[in-house]
């Protein structure tokens, strides 16, 4: 939580935000990763541009600027929104220009307004082609109010989503009914954060007949299959009569509960506070004037309620998890009376002991909102919402089974094929498969190779132009950060792609920390990607990749090796093709600008269809890299995991990498005392296991499974298992725990892993 008066946003690379300022107002603009352009505009009560309100002078006429706001991005729309509803002119623009292309991670800037205004940041950038790295990444803002308590009442809430048709304060301790008809948006607010809110829906058709149909947990709990719904395909909300009556199409939070009525006077009555007031109180106030029955206790969606079960069976709860502005979005699916509450409760930490309010937004059913949730890559990181891919439009017309992973929704399986049908065309024929969560930083500088030399455990120094390595990332004990692979581009520039953001965030720090005049810029956004993976892949990618002379014929391109091409010929769509992937399988990975995405996909399926080509989701993915030993973070390996217990230690070369690296230490001294190390198990049973299921010799736990699954390519159960090392011999007998671990045993012995091809010759071919 910020401190009272200070206000902190993220202005995305390659996009825009607006904000209210008033006179005395410091603003401080930082560069977060160094080497970004910043465009910063200033227009006074009356909509006019002038950088003055700011003490600064205008440079240019806000080119930058423009050209983000006609892109057509959610950034771009409803910044021009913004723009449009304070009456002000973009034509008029004119910028102040910060940063660039050379400053330091961490730049800043400090500017002060003048008088009241509205604030215009971007955080212009061209469109990167994939094999250069003028990529675009983000610009924070943060705003230190000279009188905190001299707003409005709208203006501690951000941006509206698009023009509302209700704006409703729920005042802390109350609650409030409102209208809304089918397919309008609700967007339910948490203004200043750590408060919790219910909400109650009631069918106004039924209601004008007298039949009171309440929007039900247990009947949602029991069709959705969930604790509650959620953005994507268990979404719905039903009624008492199992009629569906709203569907969450946005989450921001994702920590609630809705197994518990909204509380009531005996909750506070039976510990020791008669008379406070409560949700429930409060709700039959409110739908007092609809005629609605007053009830002791109130079912509800229980929004940012930190509330569980634990091992125990007895309901647990702690401080709300939301920040100040989450909220969440649901649609209504008929016309309907609402009641929204900002809970009452003082008496525990559950409203951080201080109840705020809440405020409800409507939307016309005309509005466009994709599904989303919020993801964190970091604990201290703002929430990003779900994002489709740039393969996503084509993807989407195979499948609607979509789950969310790293900030993205990605296809879990596809139509009328499904995960085996998937698997056998990628061990048989081919597959493409979309893998654009990958986070891509773009590593240049003099000092880049030295930075990557002293953050990764492989020798950095002994690769070439044009070759790619795969290797672990460690803190100073030992414990894995990531892995990933590392393309060299050139003599100064590297390209890491890995799973997490963090590892963009350590080698920023770790460049700061050793001097090293290197930058780590996020590429991500920059640069999607797809995987065209089987025994016919090669041929496919021959057909349709153009490279020039001077770049290695795909037909040509060795395993962990990468070229520059474009699509069909010298002016097709460019890419960088890698020779890698996550299937145990010959195959490439393609990447490609987002704007380029959909010729890419085309291209390839087009050609694919002589090969047998499929879609391929991430059940069938899961199935074939655990086959092959390829290992996944929060499975295989967390922070408390070393290369070595991981699987990985080929990527520790100790004996032949001289110089030191983050982790060297302790990683000679966990490789001459290992405590665990990751096996492979055949399992003697049909009984499905999977992550976390401990595995037995005798009463005594030595390991746990990472991960498991039905080989169908070997007939039988598989796993992956992290065991003690003096338990880890190929041969010896085990039992994997089922139920308590003790009342059902499965039995299994170790074996070589990988399970498939662990020589690697099909990827080597």
């Amino acid at each position: 939580m910020l401190p009272l008066g200070h206000e902190r946003y993220i202005v995305a690379g390659g996009g825009s935000l607006v904000a209210d300022v008033r006179t005395g107002d410091i603003v401080t603009l930082t560069d977060i990763e160094g080497g970004q352009v910043c465009e910063v505009a200033f227009c006074d009560a009356q909509g006019r541009f002038d950088a003055g309100g700011l003490g600064a002078r205008a440079e240019s006429s806000g080119d930058g600027l423009k050209a983000m706001l006609s892109r057509n991005s959610e950034s771009a729309r409803r910044t021009v929104a913004a723009l449009k509803r304070r009456n002000i002119d973009l034509g008029q623009a004119q910028t102040v220009r910060l940063f660039g292309s050379h400053s330091l991670p961490r730049s800043a800037a400090s500017l002060v307004a003048s008088r009241d205004g509205v604030l215009i940041v971007a955080a212009p950038a061209p469109e990167m082609l994939p094999d250069t790295q003028d990529t675009a990444t983000d610009i924070e803002l943060r705003i230190a109010r000279a009188n905190p308590k001299a707003k409005s009442l709208l203006s501690d809430l951000p941006e509206p989503l698009a023009d509302p048709l209700q704006d409703i304060r729920v005042k802390a301790a109350t609650a409030r009914a409102y209208e809304v008809k089918a397919g309008e948006f609700i967007q339910i607010i948490d203004v200043s954060g750590r408060q919790m809110t219910d909400f109650q829906c009631f069918s106004a058709r039924k209601l004008d007949k007298g039949i009171e149909n309440a929007l039900d947990a247990t009947v949602t709990r029991t069709l959705t299959g969930r604790a509650y719904p959620t953005p994507g395909l268990p979404s719905k909300a039903f009624g008492f009569d199992f009629e569906p009556m709203v569907e969450v199409i946005q989450d921001t939070c994702g920590r609630h509960d809705a197994f518990a009525t909204a509380c009531n006077s005996r909750y506070y009555d039976d510990v020791g506070y008669p008379g406070h007031i409560n949700c429930t109180d409060n709700f039959n106030y409110a739908l007092d004037p609809y005629g609605i029955a007053k009830r002791r206790g109130w079912e509800a969606l229980n929004f940012f309620y930190n509330t569980r079960m634990d091992h125990s069976n007895a309901i647990v709860s702690d401080e709300a998890w939301s920040r100040a502005g989450d909220y969440v979005m649901v649609r209504a699916l008929t016309d309907l009376v609402c009641v929204t509450s900002s809970c009452p409760d003082d008496i525990d930490p559950g409203n951080g002991w201080d109840p705020t309010d809440i405020h409800v937004r409507t939307y016309a059913a005309t509005e466009k909102f994709s599904r989303a949730v919020a993801y964190r890559m970091t604990p201290e990181a703002d929430a990003q919402m779900t994002r489709e891919t740039a393969f996503h439009p084509r993807f989407s017309a195979l499948t609607r089974n979509y789950t969310e992973y790293r900030g993205y929704w990605l296809p879990n399986r596809f139509n009328n094929d499904g995960p085996i049908e998937e698997y056998w065309a990628a061990r048989e024929k081919c597959v493409v498969l979309d893998l654009s969560p990958l986070r891509k930083f773009e590593v240049t500088g003099p000092d880049a190779e030295a930075l990557l030399q002293y953050c990764l455990t492989r020798d950095i120094r002994k690769l070439s132009t044009g070759q790619v390595v795969y290797s672990a990332m460690c803190y100073e004990n030992g414990g894995m950060i990531d892995d990933g692979t590392v393309f060299r581009l050139g003599q100064n520039n590297f390209r890491w792609i890995g799973g997490d953001d963090y590892s963009g965030i350590w080698l920023r720090e770790q460049a700061e920390k050793m001097g090293y005049k290197a930058w780590v810029r996020s590429s991500t956004d920059q640069l999607h990607n797809i995987a065209v993976q089987g025994p016919n892949s090669r041929e496919l990618m021959k057909e349709i990749i153009w490279t020039a002379p001077a770049q290695t014929a795909i037909g040509e391109l060795e395993w962990f090796r990468f070229a520059v091409g474009r699509i069909g010929h010298f002016e097709g769509p460019p890419l960088v093709v890698s020779r890698t992937g996550y299937t145990g399988e010959l195959g490439y990975e393609i990447f490609c600008h987002p704007k380029d995405a959909v010729a890419v996909f085309d291209a390839v399926w087009e050609a694919g269809q002589k090969y047998g080509l499929r879609p391929m989701g991430l059940e069938a993915l899961d199935m074939v890299r655990i086959e092959a030993g390829l290992i996944f973070a929060n499975y295989e390996f967390t922070s408390e995991t070393d290369p070595f217990e991981a699987g990985i230690g080929f990527t520790v070369p100790l004996k032949t990498k001289a110089d030191d690296f983050i982790g060297k230490q302790a990683l000679i001294e966990r490789k001459d005392h290992p405590r665990r190390k990751l096996v492979g198990l055949e399992i003697d049973a049909n009984d499905a296991v999977g992550h976390g299921d401990s595995v037995h010799i005798g009463r005594a736990q030595v390991g746990v499974i990472t991960s498991g699954m039905r080989s169908p390519i070997l007939g039988k159960n598989i796993a992956l298992a992290r065991v003690d090392a003096l338990n880890a011999d190929i041969g010896t007998e085990v039992e994997i725990g089922k139920l308590d671990g003790h009342a059902k045993r499965l039995p299994a012995r170790i074996v070589k892993f990988a399970h498939y091809d662990p020589e690697k010759k099909r990827p080597r071919s």
